[in-house]
C-alpha cells in the first residue's frame, strides 16, 4: 500500500493525508483530516478489506459466498459480516424493483466477468454465445438473521459486486471515524463515504468520465466537483469496465431482466445519498431501468447526475452547479460505482439531516473522485 502526499486545504486550514493502494480488485483510497492517524486507519482499512473479501468475494475459491454454490439448496450459517452483506444485496433488491438483483453471478459467468477485472481484460477473447436469460430473482433467496443461515436455490450463484463494495465503503469509514475521532474519507473503486467532521465546505468529490488518479486533472471528458459532507456518493457507468468476447462489446453492469448487459440510454448516472450502498445501488438501477430513471431518482429524494452517450447531462433536484471553470468543461460526468435491514431505504438520501452536497465554497488543490471502475 502507497501513502500519498499530505497537503494543506488553504481554506479549510486542514491538513489531510492520504493512501493509495488496491483490494477487492479495485483502488482503495484512504484520507484522514488527522495526518498522524493515517497509518493506523489505513492498517485497520487493510484488515477490514481482507475480512470482506474472504466473506464476499465471488472469485476467490475459499470466500464464505463461493461455499454457498456447493450447498445444494440446503441452509447454511455464514459468518454476521456475510449475513449483513446479503442484507444489503436484498435490500437494494427491494428498494430497485429488482433492477439490482444478487442472483446475477451465473449471468456475469456467462458473459466472461468470472475472474478479477484486470484477468477479464488480458482474456484470449474466445467468442461467448449470449441467451436471454433472466436472472432467478432475488426473492428466492431466505436470510434467516435470527439464526444467521443463509438459503440459496440449487443452481444459484450470488454476485454481491453492486454493493459489497460501497457497504464496505460505508462500514469502513464510521469505523475509522469513530476509532480516530477525526474525518475520514473512503473510495472503493470510486464508491465513496465520509464520515466524522468534514473539512470546512466539505469533502471535494470529482465526478467525472474517464477514469484517472484523484489528485490529477482527467485526461479526457469533463468533470465536476461537489462537497459532501456526509454519507456517499457513487458513480455507476457502462464505458470503464468493458471488454470484448468475438464481436461482442461487453460490460459489467447487467441488466436481470434478460442476464446480459444492460442497454440504456446513460453512460454514467452519479448518485448522493444517506450512505454509499444506497447511492451505489441507485446509480446501477438507473443504468439499467434507463429511460425515465432520472425521474425514478427525483421521486426518492436523491441528487443524481446523469450522462447520455452523446454527453448531455440531465440532473435531478439536490444536484449542485458545478464549480465556475471554462464552459467546454462543463458538461458531461463519468461513471462507477446500509446495514442490513428489511425495509428499502431510499429516499431524501442526502441524509442525516446534512443537506444534499454542495458546490464547494473555496478552490483546493486536491479531490477525490468517483468514477465508472467498480459498480457491479
Amino acid at each position: 500500500m502507497t501513502t500519498g502526499a499530505r497537503g494543506t486545504t488553504a481554506a479549510a486550514a486542514i491538513t489531510t493525508a492520504s493512501a493509495d493502494w488496491r483490494a477487492l480488485g479495485t483502488s482503495v483510497r484512504l484520507v484522514t483530516t488527522d495526518p498522524r492517524l493515517l497509518d493506523t486507519c489505513n492498517l485497520l482499512l487493510a484488515r477490514h478489506l481482507a475480512e470482506v473479501d474472504a466473506a464476499c468475494s465471488r472469485f476467490r475459491p475459499d470466500s464464505e459466498l463461493a461455499a454457498l454454490d456447493s450447498a445444494d439448496g440446503r441452509p447454511v450459517r455464514v459468518s454476521p459480516l456475510l449475513a449483513d452483506a446479503l442484507a444489503v444485496a436484498l435490500r437494494a433488491a427491494a428498494a430497485t424493483d429488482g433492477a439490482v438483483d444478487p442472483t446475477v453471478g451465473s449471468a456475469m459467468n456467462a458473459i466472461g466477468y468470472d475472474r478479477d477485472f484486470r484477468l477479464v481484460q488480458g482474456h484470449d477473447g474466445r467468442p461467448v454465445r449470449l441467451t436471454v436469460r433472466p436472472a432467478p430473482g432475488w426473492r428466492r433467496i431466505r436470510l434467516d438473521r435470527a439464526t444467521g443461515t443463509v438459503t440459496v436455490p440449487a443452481g444459484v450463484r450470488l454476485d454481491l459486486g453492486a454493493t459489497a463494495k460501497a457497504w464496505a465503503a460505508d462500514r469502513a469509514a464510521a469505523m475509522l471515524a469513530e476509532a480516530a475521532g477525526c474525518g475520514v474519507l473512503v473510495s472503493l473503486g470510486g464508491d465513496t463515504a465520509v464520515a466524522g467532521a468534514p473539512p470546512l465546505g466539505g469533502w471535494r468529490v470529482r465526478v467525472q468520465d474517464a477514469t484517472g488518479h484523484p489528485d490529477e486533472a482527467p485526461a479526457e471528458g469533463p468533470y465536476t466537483t461537489v462537497g459532501v459532507r456526509s454519507g456517499g456518493i457513487a458513480t455507476s457507468g457502462t464505458t470503464a469496465r468493458r471488454w470484448r468476447r468475438g464481436t461482442h462489446a461487453l460490460h459489467h453492469i447487467v441488466d436481470p431482466r434478460t442476464g446480459l448487459p444492460a442497454v440504456s440510454p446513460w453512460r454514467t448516472v452519479s448518485v448522493a445519498a444517506a450512505n454509499c450502498a444506497d447511492a451505489n445501488a441507485a446509480s446501477t438501477a438507473a443504468l439499467v431501468k434507463g429511460t425515465g430513471a432520472e425521474r425514478w431518482l427525483a421521486r426518492l429524494g436523491l441528487p443524481a447526475r446523469l450522462v447520455a452517450h452523446d454527453g448531455t447531462v440531465v440532473t435531478t433536484p439536490g444536484w449542485p452547479a458545478p464549480t465556475a471553470r471554462p464552459a467546454f468543461e462543463d458538461e458531461a460526468v463519468q461513471a462507477e460505482g446500509g446495514p442490513g435491514g428489511a425495509a428499502p431505504g431510499f429516499g431524501k438520501g442526502w441524509g442525516r439531516g446534512e443537506g444534499p452536497p454542495q458546490a464547494p465554497h473555496h478552490s483546493t488543490p486536491q479531490a477525490y473522485r468517483t468514477t465508472p471502475e467498480a459498480a457491479a
